[in-house]
C-alpha cells in the first residue's frame, strides 16, 4: 500500500509489484499502472514546470492530451524526453526524471520568471528583442536557445531497432471504447478484414474506467469478452499500444506501435517501435471525447485535474487523487465523478456546479453549491484550498485535490487533417467533424456521449459500411446499460473576476489576459492568437485548451465560436519519434542501395566503388604497383586518350517519350530546338527552370517519328521525370504525350578513345563506320549473337566515343566481350574519377557547374538559346536584367602556374594583389583536377566577365585548406578545341 493507493478496486495487478525511480527517488507501483498513476499513488503531485513561468505543474489528465506531466525516461542513448507520464506504461526499473527545471524540481531558479510575469506577457519576445540590434547575436539569441525546448536529448547513436510495415484492411477502427468495439464486432462477424488500433496498452477505452453496469456486470468484463472474440477471429488484427497519427490521400493512415517501450530489457531482435502504413477501404474514428478543463484563477496548481481523470485513476488504477477532493463542474459529468469517488470512500469537500437549476443530484452527504464558481485556489506546490463565489459571497474550502469538468470536445483531429474544417454545433457547444469520404465518426467522437448511444452508433456505422461491401450484416446485441448518465453541460468558457492567473494552455503558460492582449493588439484571429500567445503549440497542440481559447476569443470579440473557427489540424496527432519515421533507413541503410547492371563486371575488374547519390559507382580501377588513386586515374586518362577505355554510364537517367506531340512537348521543355530533330539523330539538350536558370542537361535521341529517348544526369533522373509529369499534367494537358522511366531497363557503357570503332566493330554485326554512324547518330544495331542494342555516337570525353545500351541482363556479358575484343588494342576500364578528368580537359560541364545559379550564357552555352523558338520553360525570366548583366560570372578555364600547388573546387578568385574580401571576390572554382594530358593542374571556374579576361593572372584563394595558387585564365576547352578527335 502507498499513500494514495485505494485498499481495493482497479484493474492493476496488486500481486505484481514494480519498482521505479523519479528524480532519483525510489517508488513502487503495480503491473497495469501508468507512470502517472504510480506517481499519484505515491503522493507525487509535482511532476514538472511550465515552459515560460516555470510554475509548479501536476498531472491534469489520464491520457494522451496531458500538457504537464512530461518526463524523460531512460538514460544515455535510450534517453527519451517529453514522454507523457499519463501514457507511459510502468515497468520494473523504469527511471524517469522531470524536465524544464534547475537545479531541482522543488527548487527551480527559473521560477523567477513567474515573479516577472508582468514583463513576460504575450508577444513580449516580439517587442523586447528588437533593440538594440547588436544584442541579438551576443545576448538575445544565446539566451533564447538555452531556454528553448522542454526536455533534453542525447546525441549518441540510438542502439534500438525500428521498422516499417504495410497493412491492408476493409475497415480500420480507431479506438477500442464502446463504439469502437461495437463497430469492430459487427464488421468482424460480417466477414470484413478488420484492424482495431488503440493507443492505450489495454484495450477497452472508456469501459476500463466506467462503473455503469453492462448486462449486470462490470464494463471491463463485457469489454474483455468482446476483445477475446475479436482476438480469436482470423479476419481481425488487434493493435494495442498503437497511435494512429495521420490520415493521408488514398485512405492511408499512419500509425506508430510501441512494441517494446514498456519493456525493462530490450530484445535486440525486435523493434522498439513499428511504423504502420494502413491502407483501409473504410475507417471508423471512435476516438471518444476529451473533457475540457475549466478556466478559473489558480487552475494550474498540482492536484487540479479533469474530473474524468479523477474517475479513471480511482476506477481503473485504484488510486485516489486526493483525500479530500473538491469538484467544479458545469454539467452532469462532475456528479458522476463525485459518485465514483464517494463509492471508493474518498471524501468530497464540495461539489460546485456553475448551473443554478440543474436536476442532477449529488451523492448523499456531499455539500452541493449550485450557481457557484471556483474563483481561486490556494497552495503552491499542491492545492490546499479553493475559493468559491456564489452571488458575491466567497467561501474558502479546504481540499487537497480539485476535479474540474468543463464539458466535452469530440476528438476529431484525424478527420480534419486533409483540409476539412470542424463544424461548430451550437446545441452541443463543441466542434464536430465534417463529412469525409472513407472515414466516419462514431460514438463520443460523433457527439454521442451516453454509453448506450455509443454502442448503438458504432454498430450502426459499421453496419452501413458492411452493406457497401455487399455482405449481409451480422447481428449485435447492445448490452443493457444500467444508470446511463445524461452528458449535458452548459458552456462556461472562463470564470470572471479571477485574482490569480486563469490558465487556458497549461504547458505554454497562456492565460486569459494574454488572449485579451492579443485581441486588443490586433491578433484576435485564431491563427494569429495562437502564434502571438503560443497557445496550442508544443507537444499537446491545443488538444486540451484550444476549445476554451476559441470560446474566450469569441466572447471577447462578441461573435460565435463558429466565426472564430479552429486552427489547422495537421499530422501528427501526437509526437512521433524520429526513429519510428526512419525505420531501418539508418547508417548504410539510410537510402536504398542501387547497383548498376555492370556492377559485377566492374567488381571483377578491380573497381573501387563510391557512393554517388543512390548508386554505387566504380571510381577507379587500381592495378598492381599503383600506390595512389592518382596513379590509377592518370593511367586510365592516358589510356583513353591514346587507345580506348570502357566506362559504366548505366546510372544516367533514361526516359522514353512517346506520342504524336512528343516532339512539341520536348521542344517546350528544352531551350534548344527539338521539334525538327531527324529520326536516327541525337542532340545535346539544356533544360531550364522557370526562373531561367539551368535545371539539367543531357541528350535527346529520336528513335522514331513519335519515339524519343531522353537521358539526364544521374543526380537529376527523378527530378526531371517529376518535372515532365508536372508539365504534362498541369502546363500542357492538351498534348498527346506519354513517358516512362527506363533507367533500370538498360545497361549502358561508354567506349571512348581513338581505337573505339575498331573494338566496337568486333562485336557488332552492322556497319559502324564514320559514314554509317556519324557523330550524334542514334540507331538500333545487332550484336553478334543477334542481340538487339542501341548505339549512340556521343562523347563526354572529347574522344571518338560511343554509348552502347543493351538490356540490363546482358550488360556484363557485353562489357566482358568488349574488354576481350579490346585487349589487343590496350583497352582499360575507367571510372568516374577518370571520366571527370576527361570531361574537365574538354570543358564539359556537370552539376558542379550547373548548380542552380547558372544561366546558359554563364556556362558558355548561350548560343543554344539564340534560335528564335517562340516559347519554352524559362524563356521569359531568362531575359531579366540581372541575368544578362555584363559583369556576371562566366565559365572559364584555369591553368595553375605553380606546379607544386593545386586548385580545389570551392576556392575563390581574386585579382593579383587584391586582399581577400567579399568586395574583391571575382568568382569561384567549380571543378578542378590534375590533367595528365595537359601536364598540370587545371580547373573550370566562374569569373566575372570571364570570357573577356583570357590570359589574365588571378589568385585562387582557398582559405579553408590554407592554399593560394596563381593561375592563368584561359578557354575552358583544354584538349582538341577543333574537335578533330570527336569527328574522327
Amino acid at each position: 500500500m502507498t499513500a494514495y493507493r485505494l485498499p481495493a478496486g482497479g484493474l492493476v495487478e496488486r500481486s505484481h509489484a514494480l519498482g521505479f525511480t523519479f528524480d532519483g527517488a525510489s517508488f513502487k507501483g503495480h503491473a497495469g499502472d501508468t507512470l502517472a498513476s504510480a506517481l499519484l499513488a505515491n503522493d507525487r503531485l509535482l511532476v514538472g514546470r511550465s515552459f515560460k513561468y516555470h510554475r509548479p505543474r501536476g498531472i491534469v489528465t489520464a491520457g494522451p492530451s496531458e500538457p504537464n506531466a512530461l518526463v524523460t525516461i531512460g538514460s544515455g542513448a535510450r534517453r527519451e524526453p517529453n514522454t507523457k507520464a499519463t501514457v507511459a506504461e510502468l515497468y520494473n526499473g523504469l527511471a524517469a526524471t522531470s524536465q524544464n527545471r534547475w537545479p531541482s524540481l522543488a527548487y527551480d531558479i527559473g521560477a523567477v520568471n513567474d515573479r516577472m510575469s508582468r514583463f513576460l506577457s504575450a508577444g513580449f519576445y516580439y517587442k523586447t528583442f528588437m533593440w538594440p540590434a547588436a544584442f541579438w547575436e551576443k545576448l538575445y539569441e544565446p539566451l533564447i536557445r538555452r531556454a528553448a525546448g522542454l526536455g533534453r536529448t542525447d546525441l549518441p547513436r540510438d542502439p534500438d531497432a525500428y521498422e516499417k510495415s504495410w497493412a491492408h484492411c476493409d475497415l480500420l477502427v480507431v479506438g477500442s471504447g464502446p463504439a469502437g468495439l461495437a463497430a469492430a464486432l459487427v464488421a468482424a462477424r460480417s466477414g470484413l478484414r478488420v484492424i482495431l488500433a488503440e493507443q492505450d496498452f489495454a484495450l477497452g477505452g472508456a469501459l476500463l474506467c466506467e462503473t455503469t453496469l453492462l448486462d449486470g456486470e462490470a464494463p471491463f468484463v463485457f469489454a474483455r469478452r468482446v476483445i477475446d472474440e475479436l482476438r480469436n477471429s482470423p479476419n481481425v488484427t488487434l493493435l494495442p499500444r498503437t497511435t494512429v497519427f495521420g490520415w493521408y490521400d488514398g485512405n492511408v493512415f499512419g500509425a506508430v506501435e510501441r512494441v517494446q517501450k514498456h519493456s525493462a530489457v530490450i530484445d535486440a531482435a525486435r523493434p522498439v517501435e513499428r511504423l504502420w502504413r494502413i491502407v483501409a477501404k473504410q475507417a471508423i474514428l471512435a476516438t471518444g471525447a476529451e473533457e475540457r478543463p475549466l478556466v478559473f484563477g489558480g487552475n494550474d496548481r498540482p492536484g487540479i485535474l479533469t474530473a474524468s481523470a479523477a474517475s479513471s485513476y480511482a476506477n481503473r488504477f485504484g488510486v485516489a487523487v486526493g483525500k479530500s477532493v473538491a469538484i467544479f463542474t458545469n454539467g452532469s459529468a462532475g456528479y458522476r465523478t463525485a459518485a465514483d469517488l464517494a463509492a471508493q470512500g474518498i471524501d468530497i469537500a464540495a461539489l460546485v456546479d456553475s448551473r443554478m437549476d440543474a436536476a442532477d443530484r449529488a451523492p448523499e452527504g456531499v455539500r452541493l453549491i449550485r450557481g457557484g464558481a471556483v474563483v481561486d485556489t490556494k497552495g503552491r506546490k499542491r492545492v490546499r484550498a479553493i475559493v468559491t463565489d456564489r452571488g458575491g459571497f466567497e467561501d474558502l474550502i479546504a481540499c487537497d485535490a480539485v476535479a474540474m469538468s468543463g464539458g466535452w470536445s469530440p476528438v476529431i483531429h484525424l478527420a480534419c487533417q486533409r483540409g476539412g474544417r470542424p463544424v461548430w454545433s451550437e446545441a452541443m457547444q463543441a466542434f464536430l467533424a465534417p463529412e469525409a469520404g472513407g472515414l466516419v465518426m462514431a460514438g463520443a467522437a460523433a457527439g454521442h456521449y451516453r454509453l448506450s448511444e455509443c454502442f448503438e452508433d458504432g454498430a450502426r456505422k459499421a453496419s452501413a459500411i458492411v452493406e457497401t461491401f455487399g455482405r449481409p450484416v451480422a447481428g449485435f446485441e447492445r448490452p443493457s446499460v444500467g444508470a446511463d448518465v445524461d452528458p449535458s453541460f452548459t458552456a462556461l468558457w472562463h470564470v470572471p473576476g479571477a485574482k490569480s492567473k486563469a490558465f487556458v494552455d497549461f504547458q505554454n503558460d497562456v492565460h486569459t489576459r494574454d488572449l485579451g492582449l492579443a485581441v486588443r493588439e490586433g491578433f484576435g484571429h485564431v491563427e494569429h492568437a495562437k502564434r502571438y500567445t503560443t497557445g496550442g503549440m508544443a507537444t499537446d497542440q491545443g488538444k486540451l485548451g484550444n476549445v476554451n481559447a476559441i470560446g474566450i476569443l469569441a466572447a471577447m470579440r462578441g461573435v460565435s465560436p463558429a466565426e472564430v473557427g479552429t486552427t489547422t489540424f495537421r499530422p501528427f496527432y501526437t509526437p512521433v519519434s524520429f526513429g519510428a519515421l526512419a525505420g531501418t533507413s539508418v547508417g548504410e541503410h539510410a537510402m536504398p542501395v542501387r547497383r548498376s547492371p555492370l556492377h559485377g563486371w566492374a567488381a571483377r575488374n578491380g573497381a573501387v566503388f563510391i557512393d554517388s547519390g543512390l548508386w554505387y559507382r566504380s571510381s577507379w580501377f587500381p592495378r598492381t604497383g599503383e600506390k595512389t588513386w592518382r596513379e590509377s586515374v592518370d593511367r586510365e586518362v592516358r589510356t583513353v586518350r591514346e587507345n580506348a577505355g570502357l566506362c559504366d554510364v548505366s546510372t544516367l537517367g533514361k526516359i522514353e517519350v512517346f506520342g504524336p506531340d512528343a516532339a512539341e512537348f520536348l521542344n517546350r521543355l528544352y531551350c534548344n530546338p527539338m521539334l525538327k530533330l531527324p529520326v536516327g539523330k541525337a542532340r545535346y539538350g539544356l533544360m531550364l527552370r522557370e526562373d531561367g536558370m539551368v535545371y539539367d542537361d543531357g541528350t535527346v535521341s529520336r528513335l522514331a517519328e513519335e519515339h524519343f529517348l531522353v537521358t539526364t544526369t544521374t543526380a537529376m533522373a527523378g527530378g526531371v521525370l517529376s518535372h515532365m509529369e508536372f508539365a504534362a499534367q498541369a502546363l500542357w494537358p492538351d498534348l498527346k504525350v506519354r513517358f516512362l522511366s527506363v533507367s533500370d531497363q538498360w545497361a549502358q557503357m561508354s567506349l571512348a578513345g581513338p581505337k573505339a570503332r575498331t573494338i566496337l566493330q568486333a562485336i557488332i554485326e552492322d556497319d559502324v563506320s564514320n559514314a554509317a554512324v556519324p557523330f550524334l547518330a542514334a540507331r538500333e544495331v545487332r550484336l553478334k549473337g543477334n542481340l538487339k542494342a542501341r548505339l549512340f555516337r556521343i562523347s563526354f570525353s572529347g574522344e571518338l566515343a560511343y554509348e552502347l545500351a543493351v538490356p540490363a541482363g546482358y550488360g556484363e556479358t557485353v562489357a566482358d566481350a568488349l574488354m576481350r575484343a579490346g585487349q589487343a588494342h590496350g583497352i582499360c576500364a575507367y571510372g568516374v574519377e577518370a571520366l571527370n578528368v576527361l570531361r574537365l580537359e574538354k570543358g564539359h560541364v556537370t552539376h558542379a557547374e550547373l548548380d542552380g545559379r547558372v544561366t546558359p550564357d554563364d556556362a558558355g552555352l548561350g548560343r543554344m538559346m539564340a534560335n528564335g523558338k517562340p516559347d519554352f520553360i524559362g524563356k521569359r525570366l531568362s531575359t531579366r536584367f540581372g541575368l544578362t548583366a555584363a559583369d556576371r560570372a562566366q565559365l572559364v578555364g584555369l591553368r595553375a602556374l605553380e606546379a607544386d600547388k593545386d586548385m580545389r573546387a570551392g576556392a575563390h578568385l581574386l585579382k593579383d594583389g587584391a586582399k581577400p574580401s567579399t568586395l574583391n571576390d571575382q568568382g569561384w572554382v567549380s571543378s578542378a583536377c590534375f590533367s595528365p594530358t595537359v601536364g598540370g593542374h587545371i580547373a573550370l571556374a566562374f569569373l566575372k566577365s570571364g570570357r573577356e579576361r583570357y590570359g589574365e593572372r588571378v589568385v585562387v584563394w582557398d582559405q579553408l585548406r590554407g592554399v593560394e595558387t596563381m593561375a592563368e585564365v584561359c578557354d575552358p576547352v583544354f584538349v582538341d578545341p577543333e574537335n578533330r578527335k570527336l569527328m574522327a
